[in-house]
């Protein structure tokens, strides 16, 4: 075992009396150890109720013979850090957040590894973590929070940013927002809709690394419980057999994946973790990978922020397995790929069905023909942006208008709110990339104010930040490269014209070539934002959001 390593032989007697010290018997040092990462804390919703399903895991682990050690790490509340510099933290906290995962592994040498996750950027991480390990693992999500219920009507957050904007121009009283306020976060859970986290929860399960029902189990459900005790029992059989993270997330895998994003609509944010999460296997994911599945995949589930639906919906229409058994059904699914249940996927799919076809479409009744996401290339963005197509209304798929220039995030919402911007602008938004931020702020505060003031079906936004799941409307970004390395973007003059072309895949600036070049000379990079601390580290070290924001 590899837990060998720090627990067996004379010369481990010291070892043992650590282990002795904690209160472990000579039984449980003999037994295969598990590392329980519980992300567990007081600042996220997601996380608050994680100590209940690490003590399941827990007692799975033991029902197979195991002895499960926990251990936590950091998360970032995506929502909680919006529109402030605390937002500079959370993509950069992914990196982090794996790197603490392979000190604790690699300083104790577990067995095998049970993630207990749930929100945006912790979730890649584990999967980034446990790629790079390469030892058996295993991801249990928290689950999705339910929907609130306000006048009869579902509701979630994004209601609530949404809701800024109406007070802004006079169709909501703040009353009514803080009586939205208070119902639209119901309990324990990841954000009801499909945002980042339930997106990667759903793409963990599609991969093969969670067990059925990791995406869509609801929080607050008993059967989040049992998955969790199931987990604990699972990886004792993945440390039997010696199936490896490795053995599972293949680029056959991986392309699953790819096609149950572009099926369920996911965030733009899974351009940047799949890979990410990719690249710790050493296989390399292009934009262009991207673009081609989501052109071949119709986009079969609607959830909130771009439809009516929530997860728990999902959750009881099907789950990932119904869309991955249509899928299968297409030919767009390989079948024979390995899962943390120690069979191929085909078997997973026994019996899978769709309980409710106005949540789950048929393939020749899909909500779209294409994919959720596409990506968009031009002399605005040559190394590609990113947006998610199944959010924009029809008449801004094709849109051309002038450009309204910010240099930041805060910029932008003044002006917003300001009533500075009309129909027909495009809102551009720079030096908020990976470097540039540092960090790649998630823009959801600009484009839920613009969403909420009626202006999403008129006004595009670009930057070279990023959207949060929760984003809708003509939301472009990921722009490459970004302003802080010199890109396109960083050239942009208020009142040039932006070309858009969604179907077309096309994101362009209308100023000539000698024009760019002259502006070319005239720019300087800015001096970083940040100077000292992590930060200033990542910025250092970070690629492009092309390439998944990825540390070199």
């Amino acid at each position: 075992m590899r837990s060998d390593r720090m627990k067996r032989g004379l010369e481990k007697a010291p070892h043992r009396a650590l282990f002795k010290a904690m209160g472990y018997t000579d039984s449980e040092i003999a037994r295969p150890m598990v590392g329980i990462v519980n992300t567990q804390n007081e600042i996220v919703p997601g996380h608050i109720h994680l100590n209940t399903l690490a003590d399941a895991v827990k007692a799975g682990v033991r029902i197979m013979g195991g002895t499960p050690i926990e251990f936590p790490t950091i998360g970032v509340c995506d929502g909680i850090a919006m529109n402030h510099e605390g937002m500079k933290y959370s993509l950069a906290s992914r990196e982090l957040i794996a790197d603490s995962v392979e000190v604790m592994a690699m300083a104790h040498p577990f067995d095998g590894l049970v993630m207990i996750p749930n929100c945006d950027k912790i979730v890649p991480a584990m999967l980034m973590a446990a790629l790079r390990l390469n030892i058996p693992s295993i991801i249990v999500s928290g689950g999705p929070m339910m929907a609130g219920i306000h006048r009869d009507k579902e509701i979630d957050l994004i209601t609530v940013f949404e809701g800024v904007g109406k007070v802004a121009v006079g169709e909501m009283s703040e009353d009514e927002l803080v009586k939205i306020e208070d119902a639209a976060c119901p309990g324990c859970g990841s954000c009801a809709g499909m945002f980042t986290a339930n997106s990667m929860n759903c793409l963990t399960e599609a991969l093969g690394m969670g067990l059925p029902g990791n995406g869509t189990i609801p929080a607050v459900e008993a059967a989040r419980v049992r998955l969790a005790k199931k987990a604990g029992q699972t990886i004792m059989k993945l440390i039997e057999k010696k199936i490896l993270p490795r053995d599972i997330v293949t680029m056959a895998a991986l392309r699953n994946a790819i096609t149950v994003d572009m099926a369920l609509g996911c965030s733009t944010n899974t351009v940047l973790h799949l890979p990410a999460v990719a690249a710790e296997a050493g296989i390399e994911l292009s934009l262009d990978l991207f673009d081609e599945i989501s052109k071949k995949t119709p986009h079969l589930v609607n959830l909130s922020p771009s439809g009516p639906h929530h997860l728990h919906d999902l959750a009881r229409a099907g789950g990932v397995q119904a869309i991955m058994a249509i899928l299968s059904g297409a030919g767009l699914i390989d079948t024979s790929v390995t899962t943390v249940n120690i069979t191929p996927l085909s078997h997973n799919l026994v019996g899978a069905e769709v309980f409710d076809t106005d949540v789950i479409r048929t393939i020749n009744n899909p909500y779209h023909k294409e994919g959720g996401i596409a990506i968009l290339r031009g002399n605005l963005a040559p190394d590609g942006a990113v947006v998610k197509q199944s959010g924009v209304d029809e008449r801004m798929m094709k849109n051309t208008g002038p450009a309204r220039v910010f240099e930041s995030e805060e910029e932008a919402v003044t002006a917003i709110l300001a009533g500075r911007i009309v129909k027909g602008d495009v809102v551009v938004v720079r030096y908020e990339g990976p470097k540039g931020g540092p960090g790649m702020r998630e823009m959801l505060t600009p484009t839920s104010v613009i969403a909420g003031m009626g202006l999403d079906r008129d006004v595009a936004l670009i930057t070279d930040g990023r959207f949060s799941g929760g984003t809708r409307g003509a939301a472009i970004g990921h722009v490459s490269p970004e302003a802080a390395e010199g890109g396109v973007i960083a050239l942009v003059r208020d009142g040039d014209i932006i070309e858009i072309d969604i179907t077309g895949r096309r994101l362009d600036l209308k100023v000539s070539d000698d024009e760019l070049k002259k502006r070319r000379q005239q720019w300087t990079a800015p001096k970083p934002k940040i100077t000292t601390g992590y930060l200033a580290r990542y910025a250092r070290a970070v690629t492009s959001a092309s390439t998944g924001a990825v540390i070199k």
